[in-house]
């Protein structure tokens, strides 16, 4: 029976061949070309471009790049498929041979091309109008061109778009290549019919063909003979009864009758070359596989497939079955990729499950993970990968989601209520309905997310050692390798993962590792497992006496000097001991992936330390490294040399996955936290439209009924802002669900804790924090922040397991390490540094630094009292003054009252949270400073040296503004002279703000002339506020003309702002309470040359009609009601009528005789003299003069001491 089946049947395949042969030598009419359809990449090209080796796929890398395709079409109808992997400026179409592009004019910039462009949702050709959809990455486009009607068309996702072009340009002479115009980093990949369309039936009806033809006779013949296949594994034969018998080709096992294993054997004679074709694979093979899964179930509900790819490996040439998997796993890469989005997900599930069966296959898995899967742009990570839709209602987002819902709540400074007791039944209703229909998204893609894990579980699987290396070792050693292009490639985009799906990957990733961790542990005798197991326990013992001893031998070092001019200390993190290459992240070396793995613990050494010898270190590229060189043999590992006390007896695990937790913190390191930043946008628009639907609905309550037209605006405005509110909101719980999810949450936290852990042991363990890597630092930072601001307001951080040891522990590295002197590398100190600066702004992280040991808060509040001399200074000043903001005087407020109305850039933004200040921090400044004598006066001579160059800085600069706006000529003011002096203000207000504050706690630093310095510093003091003062308050000046002008990216310099501080210093100073240190300050105040009592009125706008204009609008402190208190006014009034008082005691004692006055500034009264010289002058003179030189002002003596003068009597 079988050989007669086999003899008819494969007659047959003779006359195929024969069919074949004289088909392919037909050329069908109405192209010219090569028959094999590709980009042009020899002459058919403009401008930098990166072409694949199968010449289908390109990359722009120049300004405006164009190409096409080595075929042109001049009659009938054609069409070809462009695969999009970017959203960004791109002009895709057809152009004539005579079209000459260059790097401003591409496709559909000159009369004979004709181009589509969804990026701007436009059609070109030399003029442009409004085309079809807007596309995004994951599209297909399809372009067709009908040269018998002389019409162009596009489709995109296989739904015309409608006729673009017509009376198209034809004729003799005329043909029409494909082409495409691409910007810098934007890809794309053709297919003109080397495979199968995905888009087929809907054109073949009218007619188009692909520009390439499919191999029809191998079509048919792959087909007929798959067709035997499944006969022959759907027939058992009966031996006893000598018939043949149907079976269920499911249940069919590679284990069998002889008979139809040679039967099979004949099939693949012919059917096995046909497979290492790419055509063939995805029409034939790939649909026939997919077919056997369609009945749903789990995979491992169908096994048929782990015994066809048995079958392969059995009957078919290693190089025929390597290029069948090959195409493949390609294609379902492709199909997957570009699978367009429909409720259920159910293409993309298709997809993953035919890819997890293929994987379970071992022989299969090992081959693909050796040669295929090696996660570049364009292979696995795909499979991770859960596109964002770009139109919601092609998605179906409509039908999971019916209805939507947004905030409609803001308090005055423009944020969501998120008190919901005041909210209407309706909008409950409305919130609960849009929840629900989240949570329904969210299950679904929950089931493809599992899927992606499973395959990542199955690629980490390290007991398939039967047939070679386990799965994991190979993972590992690519994973290595993808992690150095990326780290090393940054401008290279053939080679970089794209953001959007490095987020994906690292999330998988983690939950395959703590899967594979929690496994791991259940099965050690006496294991506990845990949620937060990995975090804490992951750690790699090293021994830092050893580190120190080994010698560089791959570096070339010299051997005997090597190990001696190594320091014996701690090292400085990225600075005094550089990292050598072999200690670089990603790892190159044997050793080196140990001290960068996820956490680094004390160590008990197993044998004693001998004296520093040096150990050769074996280097190994990363794809030649084995299991033994990754896991280490018989427990020891050259490094690796013991374990924690609290765990003698357990064994650590595989210290592989520790090595792909390293990768995973690199990862959030590269690109993962600034696309979790990037996609906070959606969120941020749809805020922006709900304030402007509730602002139009407002408007509209409000209009008068006799303008109609203006009521028909607003409500076309309403329209407009609720569609896109539709749109945005679905669009956002689709984002939320794959990337803001509270188990997405729960992945960062724990990423964060890893590398809380990691630097607190490196730190720890003394010299090894030099061998930590600099981004574990950057990760921790990055992380807090991420879920502090990025995953708001949909999940909480307060939510969070041991959320508030967590920010103490991470409040004790900041507060530590910002002034490490073992850090020497300025980036990662100013991270620090911002990292700092921001945590104390918000309540809960500023109680969290509140908590961490009093010997820890004292050593950072004496880090940040260092004089501002020879260091950034400006954040630490920043610090101090948030420390502080909302006590001092009129600084309670959370924006400056004038820019209420206006719309913040980032409401997260540190600045504008409100205020929090730290009593107990104050306290920890007010003890240094009193008990320190030196350090308070260092640091307040240079906070007052800051203070006077910032202000005199400002000043300049707005002289320079005031001239150009008087100019008569039309002049516009740079904005970033702007931006700078709108700094050099921030900076003169916030100093004058740590003035205030350290006035408030230690006035005595000030009053207490018995300390050394004090006169000095409060001599000083009262010349730059006098000088502050005489510059804001006076009338019509210049800070008045210029802050009158109200010029954009100058709004924050505002007369209210250095004015309150200098209030409460002048204030405090000068306070009446009996003393002679208040008398004392006040003389000092009043004696300065620069004093002038009405800038003392001009604070309660107390100055005189004649001087300004009616109607000018004076300030006045009374007009802040809502931040200044009457307490606080009255106080201001007092100080008001002291000092007025005092000037006039003062006016009456004035010396009359000239001799009796300073000869240098004839400003005030002699009353100091010089030793030993005897010349004398005032007192603020001659500090001012010995601030910087020691000799004498008259005869260049050197000045030894300066004593009180007073005028003799009678003299």
């Amino acid at each position: 029976v079988f050989a007669s089946l086999l003899s008819n049947n494969f007659e047959a395949l003779h006359f195929l061949d024969l069919l074949y042969l004289s088909s392919s030598t037909d050329q069908v009419e109405g192209r010219l070309g090569p028959s094999t359809v590709v980009l042009d990449h020899t002459s058919g090209f403009e401008g930098l471009l990166f072409v694949d080796d199968d010449l289908l796929g390109v990359i722009g890398h120049s300004n405006f790049s164009s190409i096409r395709a080595t075929t042109c079409a001049y009659k009938g109808k054609w069409v070809y498929e462009v695969l999009i992997s970017s959203e960004g400026l791109m002009q895709i179409g057809w152009c004539t041979l005579n079209c000459r592009f260059n790097q401003e004019e591409g496709v559909g910039d000159t009369p004979d091309s004709y181009a589509y462009d969804g990026n701007r949702v436009r059609k070109w050709n030399v003029t442009t109008t409004n085309y079809g959809k807007s596309w995004a990455a994951g599209d297909i486009v399809s372009c067709m061109i009908d040269l018998d009607e002389g019409t162009i068309t596009f489709c995109l996702n296989g739904q015309s778009l409608g006729t673009a072009f017509s009376n198209i340009k034809m004729g003799p002479g005329v043909a029409y290549f494909p082409a495409i115009s691409l910007s810098f980093k934007e890809s794309v990949a053709f297919n003109f019919g080397s495979r199968p369309l995905r888009y087929p039936f809907h054109f073949y009806i009218i007619c188009y063909l692909p520009l390439q033809d499919p191999p029809t006779a191998d079509l048919i013949k792959a087909h007929r003979l798959l067709g035997y296949m499944k006969t022959v594994l759907s027939t058992c034969i009966d031996t006893q009864e000598e018939k043949l018998t149907e079976k269920d080709i499911g249940s069919w096992q590679l284990k069998g009758e002889p008979t139809v294993l040679v039967t099979l054997a004949h099939i693949f004679n012919y059917f096995a070359p046909l497979m290492c074709k790419v055509y063939l694979v995805e029409d034939v093979l790939m649909s026939f596989l997919l077919g056997i899964l369609e009945g749903g179930g789990s995979v491992d509900e169908h096994p048929l497939i782990q015994q066809l790819l048995d079958l392969f490996w059995l009957l078919m040439e290693d190089f025929e079955v390597n290029e069948c998997l090959k195409q493949l796993m390609m294609s379902l890469l492709r199909a997957y990729r570009f699978s367009p989005i429909i409720p259920d997900l159910g293409f993309q599930i298709h997809y993953l499950r035919l890819t997890t069966a293929i994987l379970r296959h071992e022989k299969s898995r090992k081959y693909l993970l050796s040669n295929v899967i090696t996660f570049d742009v364009l292979r696995s990570v795909v499979f991770f990968y859960i596109k964002t839709p770009l139109r919601v209602k092609e998605a179906g987002l409509e039908e999971l989601i019916p209805t939507t819902w947004w905030p409609t709540r803001f308090d005055k400074e423009g944020k969501d209520e998120k008190d919901l007791r005041h909210e209407t039944a309706d909008e409950r209703m409305r919130r609960r309905a849009y929840e629900r229909g989240c949570q329904r998204l969210k299950k679904r893609i929950e089931v493809v997310e599992e899927l992606q894990v499973q395959i990542l579980r199955l690629m980490l699987n390290n007991k398939d050692k039967g047939t070679g290396e386990a799965s994991r070792y190979i993972f590992l050693n690519k994973f290595r390798k993808f992690l150095q292009e990326n780290a090393s490639n940054r401008g290279n985009p053939t080679v970089l993962c794209p953001p959007e799906y490095m987020v994906c990957f690292m999330h998988r990733l983690i939950t395959a590792v703590r899967s594979y961790w929690d496994e791991g542990k259940r099965k050690s005798t006496g294991a506990i497992s845990s949620e937060d197991d990995l975090a804490t326990k992951a750690n790699i013992i090293i021994d830092p006496a050893e580190i120190q001893a080994t010698s560089m031998d791959d570096l070339d070092e010299d051997e005997e000097s090597g190990a001696a001019q190594r320091p014996s200390g701690a090292a400085a993190m990225g600075g005094a001991l550089a990292r050598p290459s072999w200690l670089s992240s990603p790892t190159l070396g044997r050793a080196n992936r140990f001290l960068s793995t996820a956490a680094v613990s004390l160590m008990t050494p197993r044998r004693p330390l001998a004296p520093p010898e040096k150990v050769k270190v074996r280097s190994l590229p990363v794809e030649q490294r084995t299991e033994e060189d990754i896991e280490g043999s018989h427990g020891n590992d050259g490094l690796l040399l013991g374990r924690p006390l609290e765990e003698p007896d357990q064994p650590i695990t595989e210290k592989s996955l520790l090595e792909i937790l390293d990768g995973i913190v690199m990862m959030y390191n590269l690109s993962v936290h600034q696309q979790l930043g990037k996609m906070v946008v959606v969120s941020d628009d749809v805020h922006e439209y709900a304030v402007a639907l509730k602002d139009t609905e407002e408007k509209i309550a409000r209009c008068p009924g006799r303008r109609p037209d203006i009521l028909e605006e607003l409500q076309k405005s309403q329209k407009v802002f609720a569609e896109k509110l539709n749109h945005l909101s679905r669009r956002l719980a689709w984002i939320n669900a794959t990337i803001y999810s509270k188990e997405k949450m729960l992945d960062v936290y724990w990423l964060l804790r890893v590398c809380i852990r990691t630097i607190e042991h490196a730190d720890n363990t003394g010299s090894l924090f030099a061998f930590n890597p600099e981004f574990y630092l950057n990760v921790a930072m990055n992380s807090y922040s991420a879920l502090k601001n990025y995953f708001s307001p949909s999940n909480s951080m307060d939510e969070l397991p041991g959320y508030e040891d967590t920010l103490t522990q991470l409040a004790a590295i900041l507060a530590k390490h910002f002034a490490d002197p073992r850090i020497v590398g300025t980036d990662i100190k100013d991270s620090l540094m911002q990292a700092l600066a921001s945590y104390v702004c918000y309540p809960q992280s500023l109680r969290a630094v509140e908590r961490i040991p009093e010997e820890q808060r004292v050593a950072m509040m004496r880090n940040l009292l260092a004089p501002y001399e020879q260091r950034p200074w400006a954040q630490t000043n920043w610090i101090l003054v948030r420390l502080w903001r909302g006590c001092g005087f009129g600084y309670r407020y959370t924006r400056l009252p004038h820019l209420l109305k206006t719309k913040p850039e980032d409401a997260n933004l540190p600045s504008l949270q409100k205020p929090c200040p730290s009593i107990l921090l104050q306290r920890h400044m007010a003890e240094l400073l009193s008990q320190d004598k030196d350090m308070a006066a260092s640091f307040l001579n240079s906070v007052l040296n800051q203070l006077n160059w910032a202000f005199s800085e400002f000043i300049g600069m707005i002289q320079e503004i005031q001239q150009a706006a008087e100019r008569p000529e039309r002049n516009f003011v740079d904005t970033r002279q702007l931006k700078v002096c709108a700094t050099c203000f921030d900076l003169s207000v916030s100093l004058l703000r740590v003035l205030e504050m350290t006035v408030t706690l230690v006035p005595e630093i000030f009053l207490d002339w018995n300390r050394p310095s004090a006169e000095l510093l409060l001599r000083r003091l009262a010349q730059l506020l006098n000088q502050v003062l005489n510059r804001v308050t006076a009338e019509r000046n210049l800070f008045d003309r210029v802050v009158n002008l109200r010029l954009p990216g100058n709004a924050r310099t505002y007369d209210m702002s250095p004015l309150c501080s200098v209030t409460r210093v002048v204030r405090l100073t000068v306070k009446r309470i009996n003393g002679p240190a208040i008398a004392r300050a006040a003389s000092v105040l009043l004696s300065d040359p620069c004093f002038q009592l009405h800038s003392i009125q001009h604070l309660l706008g107390e100055t005189e009609a004649s001087t300004a204009g009616a109607d000018h609008k004076h300030f006045s402190l009374h007009a802040y009601t809502d931040y200044i208190s009457a307490e606080e006014e009255q106080k201001v009034e007092q100080m008001l009528a002291f000092l007025t008082e005092e000037s006039k005691q003062a006016a009456a004692t004035t010396p009359t005789s000239e001799d009796d006055l300073c000869p240098i500034c004839y400003a005030h009264s002699i009353s100091a003299i010089f030793k030993p010289c005897s010349h004398k002058s005032c007192k603020a003179c001659i500090n001012q003069h010995l601030m910087n030189n020691k000799d004498c002002f008259f005869c260049k003596a050197t000045i030894t001491g300066v004593e009180d003068y007073s005028k003799p009597a009678g003299s």
